[in-house]
């Protein structure tokens, strides 16, 4: 009884939190003016092409700055960038009003460690559709309190730590001076201020929380089922690449997200050019192996969940009882390839792996382990329901 009055003292704490006035005050009047005020200017008055075309632009480097700097670059690490690029992601990043890139990294940070957890998550899913996209901002819960030990090793980013100390002119200068500046070149201000201002605001701030919500919560886990974390094709489109969200939190320092060459993601195309004109580096990658290796294991775990609703059961559970042991023989045999490979390595031999027998045997389990998916996914389409 007295544990059921606790969790309810907490679960009141929680709803009770106190109200976060900045983000609240600026989620208010943004929203409110982009409801009122952006349709109105529109009816009466029309927006120039220019406007249109600077709101694009705009939202594209704002979310840019986001999904590139504030989360792949600086919240895993997933790649090192030239200084003229960070400036760009904390000019930009700051223009999106998400706050500054610590509090942003360590906050994502806190994220991943403690993905669903309702107490420690500061956006977590479980918590609800609104707690997660906007809610959790909104009053200021025990969950979103901002600990910078978590990201000490970016307080010896200069650039870090110079928009962390001018955050709030930054923030103004650019989200006033570029749409004004832009207002008087082009002959259109209240269109500029209105439309690549505040509309740009509010869609930028919305595209990155579909992130925290809706790609928790609809998509695909081809990956893993072990978090709300999903594959969104859609949402991928509108947030730079970052609704691979399933791919990303069991590979968080890939610097991809969307990992074959269809799959939408600017984001990672952005870094790869970077690092083509030098000036990005060290671009992080899983090795394919891994990837095939965490899609079969989610494929045998949807097998066997199949399987315990077929009539055959004895039938196709040996099946999937070989294919198994196959799957667990390939594993072993990876993980001693890869060894005789480190060893390889610190024999200085690296060129004879590059070039000879171990490579090609490492290639062929691989090659074995994507023949298996297929299988799989085949005899699991054979499976006839009793």
């Amino acid at each position: 009884m007295n544990e059921k009055l606790s969790f309810m003292s907490d679960t009141n704490k929680k709803d009770k939190a106190p109200i976060n006035w900045t983000p609240t005050f600026m989620f208010a009047l943004t929203n409110l003016v982009v409801v009122t005020l952006v349709p109105w200017y529109g009816l009466t008055h029309g927006y120039s092409v220019s406007a249109v075309v600077a709101f694009v632009v705009l939202t594209w480097l704002t979310e840019l700055a986001i999904t590139a700097g504030y989360h792949r670059l600086w919240s895993h690490n997933a790649y090192k960038a030239h200084w003229s690029v960070r400036l760009f992601y904390a000019l930009f990043g700051a223009m999106a009003l998400q706050n500054t890139i610590l509090h942003w990294s360590s906050g994502h940070r806190v994220h991943h460690r403690h993905v669903d957890d309702v107490d420690l998550d500061p956006y977590s899913a479980k918590r609800g559709l609104w707690f997660s996209h906007m809610g959790w901002m909104i009053r200021r819960y025990p969950s979103g309190e901002v600990n910078f030990d978590n990201v000490k090793n970016l307080t010896k980013d200069p650039i870090v730590m110079w928009q962390y100390k001018y955050y709030l002119p930054i923030a103004l200068g650019m989200n006033v001076l570029i749409p004004v500046a832009l207002g008087l070149m082009l002959g259109d201000i209240w269109g500029m201020i209105l439309f690549a201002g505040f509309l740009r605001i509010v869609a930028t701030h919305h595209f990155t929380f579909f992130i925290n919500s809706i790609a928790h919560k609809w998509g695909s886990q081809p990956y893993t089922d072990e978090n709300t974390a999903r594959d969104n094709a859609f949402f991928a489109f509108l947030t730079h690449g970052e609704g691979y969200h399933n791919y990303h939190h069991i590979f968080q320092t890939d610097y991809r997200n969307g990992i074959r060459w269809y799959q939408w993601d600017p984001t990672k195309w952005f870094i790869k050019s970077c690092q083509l004109v030098g000036l990005a580096s060290d671009l992080k990658t899983v090795p394919e192996f891994k990837i095939q290796r965490a899609r079969l294991k989610m494929q045998f775990k949807r097998a066997q969940e199949k399987l315990e609703k077929t009539g055959a059961h004895e039938k196709w559970s040996a099946m999937l009882e070989t294919e198994y042991e196959e799957f667990k023989k390939m594993l072993a045999h990876w993980t001693e390839l890869q060894g005789q490979r480190v060893q390889e390595t610190r024999r200085n031999l690296q060129e004879k792996w590059e070039g000879a027998a171990l490579r090609t045997r490492v290639k062929e389990v691989e090659y074995s382990l994507m023949m298996q998916q297929k299988r799989l996914k085949l005899m699991v389409a054979q499976f006839n329901p009793a």
